[in-house]
């Protein structure tokens, strides 16, 4: 028996898809890099925007009609959110939710042997210390928590991932030393909101980060989304963890509209100017931060002045990474019982914000020009040389260089999306 895993959206449900193939790997289940060689497909959805929910429903319907002698089994988080539509798409599909991975190699057995299984349901069960099979040596991903604290009117996958379920510091601490000793150079520490882990457990992500960053070797720690109301009153205490020699100068902190008035009826549970000032007190402390946010356009109440604000906002904050997102209805949010704005104003909008998306980052970018910067490399370019990190997480495309070396470049070159390097 042969299985084959593909995983879509965020890096957390790619470390999903990583403890799937753990599970399979210990219970002597081949896994496959081709889909042509495999008895059984596990699809692991992401469910957070419309086009990707519109992506993994294709490749469901897809895959049943390209290979009607292949079992199929769907994960992530469309099986909590979506079950009524995944059952019309595929109603012979078995399916594992998000929180029932140890169950993957019982699912997958009793799927190739023509039943149809469905393990649904929230656990409690952690998620760190399990064994991970990655194609990826070098970048090591770890689950810090499961779930947020959030109530986002317009967000769809806190119902398919729970109440937040903080994992202890040790535990994630012993996986980060177990991967570097097996050759990791990057730790992402991933949640649906970092900000959020301990708040139930008693523990801080400060902490959590210090511990990390002080292990022995040659590595960097990336830091994952962090909700502005949950950093509101640990702010100083991320920002000396972050400042650690071994974290990327990087912070991803969304925002999701620039008016209050939207904040509020988006549940935000922070305002503009807390944001300002969380921003502020980063960006004095640590110059080199790169800042990343997003931005929903379009939300049903945004009006053309709300609108306005969320302009004057990335003028006057300027990040150095912005997310767009047009907004949609989604499964179960409560923002979808409310109308739409019409098309054609969100179209012009989204545009309006992605020219200045660009401007910003290829302005910000080409301010390096000249630089020498400090880089890791992570990964083999998809046209060519190899991706590289700068101390403040950003993109450099180098030549002649090894995965998982730190080396010194001059910036060459800048685009709005990355930088171009030459090693000295």
């Amino acid at each position: 028996m042969k299985v084959y895993i593909e995983s879509y959206g965020c890096t957390f449900n790619k470390a999903d898809g990583q403890i799937m193939a753990g599970v399979l790997n210990e219970n002597n289940i081949d896994l496959v890099d081709n889909i042509d060689d495999a008895d059984v497909i596990i699809v692991n959805t992401c469910y957070v925007k419309l086009p990707t929910e519109n992506k993994v429903i294709y490749k469901i319907q897809q895959l049943q009609e390209n290979f009607p002698e292949k079992k199929i089994i769907v994960g992530g988080c469309m099986v909590e959110i979506d079950p009524e539509k995944l059952n019309k798409v595929g109603p012979n599909c078995s399916w594992i939710g998000p929180h029932q991975l140890n169950k993957t190699a019982d699912v997958v057995t009793q799927t190739y042997c023509g039943e149809v299984v469905r393990e649904c349901g929230f656990s409690k069960e952690s998620k760190v210390g399990v064994a991970k099979v990655t194609d990826d040596s070098l970048i090591h991903i770890i689950q810090i928590c499961e779930g947020c604290l959030g109530a986002c009117t317009f967000c769809c996958t806190r119902f398919a991932r729970g109440p937040l379920n903080s994992y202890p510091i040790s535990d994630i601490v012993d996986e980060a030393r177990q991967a570097i000793e097996n050759g990791a150079c990057e730790i992402q520490l991933t949640a649906q909101d970092t900000a959020a882990f301990g708040r139930d457990t008693g523990e801080k992500l400060s902490d959590l980060i210090k511990e990390v960053a002080n292990l022995d070797g040659d590595f960097r720690v990336r830091v994952g989304m962090m909700h502005p109301k949950n950093i509101l009153d640990s702010v100083d205490e991320i920002i000396e963890a972050i400042k650690l020699p071994k974290v990327y100068n990087f912070i991803h902190l969304p925002i999701q509209s620039g008016s209050d008035k939207v904040l509020k009826e988006m549940r935000r549970g922070h305002t503009i100017d807390q944001y300002l000032e969380i921003v502020d007190r980063f960006k004095s402390e640590i110059p080199d931060l790169t800042l990343a946010t997003d931005i929903i356009v379009g939300y049903p109440t945004e009006t053309d002045d709300d609108f306005l604000k969320t302009v004057d906002l990335l003028e006057n904050v300027r990040p150095s990474l912005i997310h767009l997102s047009k907004y949609q209805h989604r499964k179960g949010a409560i923002s979808s019982s409310l109308k739409e704005i019409p098309h054609e104003t969100m179209k012009k909008r989204s545009k309006f914000l992605s020219e200045i998306k660009i401007e910003i980052t290829q302005n910000e970018n080409e301010e390096l020009l000249d630089s020498h910067q400090n880089v890791l490399v992570v990964e083999i370019g998809s046209k060519g040389g190899f991706i590289a990190k700068t101390d403040s997480y950003i993109p450099v495309i180098v030549d002649d260089v090894n995965l998982g070396d730190f080396v010194r470049v001059k910036i060459t070159d800048a685009t709005s999306t990355y930088l171009k390097g030459a090693v000295e």
